[in-house]
């Protein structure tokens, strides 16, 4: 099939460490929340498409999930989602944290990527948060990878260079029909694009095991309503421990969570929620197959 009107498409992986910035440059970039922010490990678990136009060009940027060791069934899956996303890519980018400098594990995907037969740039994220001198270092450290000609110094928070370095990614995509529709921003579900706002709020509020022990699940979401939205979540824990330090003291915890959750439910949909929050325990989620299948990570 020929493209139409010389439309260009294509998939662009986003690659880097854990929390260097992957998901919000691909929400920068896409111009709406696609992916949940947050500063903990491990916030992104399934491969997420954002999808930007830019002319006729249509970029699909895959947020990957944050390269590391898999240590359970989760972690697998992430981490084998990370390299099937590459294989099937048309481009890569090489994310780096520009405070913490190049790394081993920078040094470890860039080799992975070397070999993932695709076109490859860099992009130095938290630039804005470095002086001249420790900005020269940095992107020298980031040329010696030797994966790519092409840095592109950013602020994704900002939008600093984020328009150069778009510009320079949509020319690596193919000839070729646009893959989704024109007004997508997203291959996300409702139901999972909600339930990852609603964990959005437990990362922000949990600490040491408790993020990474928890996942939502929207169970419905009614709007036989004109001007309400009916939105029913639980959220899943591995011991009753979590369960007692994500409900907290007179029930506080939750509420909070609830409340943050709603307004972010409310902006996504532009007018009133009514959300049904509940807590419950789930052995080893983490470690079960079946249960993972049913979450949709892959």
């Amino acid at each position: 099939m020929s493209a139409a009107g010389g439309s260009t498409a294509g998939f662009v992986a986003l690659a880097g460490r854990p929390n260097v910035g992957k998901s919000t440059l691909v929400n920068a970039i896409v111009g709406s929340k696609v992916a949940i922010v947050s500063d903990k490990p491990q916030t992104t678990r399934r491969a997420i498409r954002g999808i930007a136009m830019r002319g006729q060009a249509q970029l699909v940027l895959v947020d990957l999930p944050g390269v590391q060791r898999p240590r359970d069934a989760l972690t697998q899956r992430m981490q084998s989602r990370v390299e099937h996303e590459l294989s099937d890519a048309d481009a890569a980018l090489l994310m780096l944290n520009a405070e913490q400098g190049v790394g081993p594990g920078d040094r470890f995907i860039a080799a992975a990527l070397a070999q993932a037969g695709v076109p490859v740039a860099i992009a130095v994220n938290k630039i804005d948060r470095l002086d001249r001198a420790h900005t020269v270092a940095v992107l020298q450290a980031a040329a010696e990878l030797d994966v790519s000609d092409e840095i592109f110094p950013i602020s994704a928070r900002k939008g600093t260079g984020v328009g150069a370095l778009v510009e320079h990614l949509c020319g690596l995509l193919p000839s070729s029909p646009h893959l989704y529709d024109v007004n997508d921003l997203s291959d996300q579900s409702e139901s999972v694009l909600l339930a990852e706002l609603i964990r959005e709020q437990v990362l922000r509020r949990t600490f040491q095991e408790i993020p990474h022990a928890v996942e939502v699940v929207v169970e419905d979401i009614d709007t036989t309503r004109e001007d309400l939205v009916r939105v029913q979540a639980l959220a899943w824990v591995e011991a009753d421990s979590q369960k007692g330090i994500l409900i907290g003291a007179q029930g506080r915890m939750i509420k909070a969570i609830g409340t943050a959750a709603r307004r972010e439910l409310e902006r996504h949909f532009d007018m009133r929620v009514h959300l049904d929050l509940s807590v419950r325990v789930r052995r080893r989620w983490r470690a079960d197959d079946a249960l993972l299948d049913r979450l949709g990570i892959e």
